[in-house]
């Protein structure tokens, strides 16, 4: 072979190395994707909302007439028995204020009835004067009567006489009676507040007892004060009797039924405290959310069925968070919501088939957070992409190697 064609091999073979290393050097890499292998894991569907606790049977203790509560010595959270602890003292308030004017019209009426009086004592007095001169002429006409100077006609006018006389005398001391009675009362008008009497010991006082079992929750009026009928004065509960209300959304509130199962998190102990749903109120409300946004909620009341001895550092008005059990099952294919995408009007999924990926129908269920149920189109074992990108379509290699 001459020197021409010895140098044209050698060239065409060192192009034919170059060209090797440019396609495998530019050949389309393996994407790297996130898999998952599926299998049954316990799925369960929740409805989460916030809640507060609350004593079941709560008595708010109001004044049942007006006067003046003395300073209680109780304190929140001090334990009372029923119809045995005082839980307030009610006595007559203090007399009010006269203005001049009432001040003066009571003045002249207290003189005007010391006056009355006066006159219904010389009234008592005439009275028992004629009383005495009646009964003299009576014992003078028995007398003039058993001698045979009189006759008995004589001795019946002094004996009338004498019942007359005593007669006025009980009318004119019961008039007496009556005025003494009117200068007390118009003497009791002029008492005001500074002149009250200090010692109360013999006051008809209203004494309010406990009315169940428990503790103290609130003081609505710890110190002495002048109250009207129907002012809270406090607040008595059972701490062990709690239950608990959250308000969900109506749409969700409907799913909700009387005995569903619920965990109570967020209240501050370990772990979760189970629960169970006693009552779906019937009526909704309209509530302001944190974003300015009108939502309708319904208040859901559930019932602690954990023993006390977990929750007993609750109590009322406690925040919590509660996760009511919708829907459960043992076993269920669950994926991230992140690994389904639509197409053709289809949820799809794909899946690794060796190094390349080939997209896949199926169909979902119940969705859980970031978890949504399969129900048909994949099964135990298939290796799923859980964050498709772009980049992804049917037959592209990947790298699997990530997979968990």
């Amino acid at each position: 072979m001459s020197v021409v064609g010895k140098r044209w091999l050698i060239w065409s073979g060192a192009a034919l190395l170059l060209a090797g290393f440019l396609v495998y050097a530019f050949r389309p890499q393996p994407v790297a994707v996130d898999t998952l292998t599926l299998q049954p894991v316990p799925f369960r569907v929740t409805l989460d909302a916030d809640g507060v606790t609350q004593i079941r049977d709560l008595f708010t203790i109001s004044a049942p007439v007006g006067g003046r509560v003395l300073r209680n010595p109780l304190e929140v959270g001090d334990r009372v028995e029923q119809g045995l602890t005082v839980v307030a003292t009610i006595e007559p308030s203090d007399p009010a204020f006269l203005d001049p004017r009432a001040q003066a019209e009571s003045r002249h009426e207290l003189e005007a009835a010391e006056a009355e009086l006066d006159l219904a004592k010389a009234e008592l007095a005439r009275t028992e004067a004629e009383r005495t001169f009646a009964a003299a002429e009576q014992q003078r006409a028995e007398s003039l009567y058993a001698r045979s100077a009189v006759p008995l006609r004589f001795v019946e006018d002094a004996r009338r006489s004498f019942r007359t006389a005593d007669a006025a005398v009980a009318a004119a001391r019961a008039a007496a009676d009556v005025r003494e009675h009117q200068v007390r009362r118009a003497r009791a008008r002029l008492i005001m507040p500074v002149s009250a009497p200090v010692d109360r010991a013999d006051c008809d006082c209203i004494l309010l007892k406990a009315p169940v079992d428990g503790r103290i929750l609130r003081l609505f009026a710890k110190s002495e004060a002048v109250v009207v009928a129907g002012t809270p004065l406090l607040e008595v509960g059972d701490p062990g009797q709690i239950e608990i209300v959250a308000d969900f959304l109506s749409a969700d509130a409907v799913r909700i039924e009387p005995g569903q199962y619920a965990e109570i998190a967020g209240w501050g102990g370990e772990g979760a405290l189970e629960a169970r749903v006693r009552r779906v109120e019937p009526f909704g409300f309209t509530k302001i959310s944190a974003l300015g946004i009108e939502e309708q909620r319904v208040n859901v009341v559930l019932d602690l069925i954990s023993p006390p001895g977990r929750w007993s550092g609750l109590g009322h008005g406690f925040r919590v968070v509660v996760r009511v059990t919708v829907w459960e099952q043992s076993a269920a294919l669950a994926i991230p919501v992140t690994a389904l995408f639509r197409e053709a009007g289809d949820w799809r999924v794909f899946l690794v088939d060796g190094d390349r990926i080939r997209s896949h129908a199926l169909a979902t269920g119940q969705r859980a957070g970031l978890q949504v149920e399969v129900t048909s189109g994949l099964r135990a074992g298939d290796i799923i992409v859980v964050n498709p990108s772009e980049a992804l379509a049917d037959g592209v290699r990947v790298d699997p190697q990530r997979a968990r």
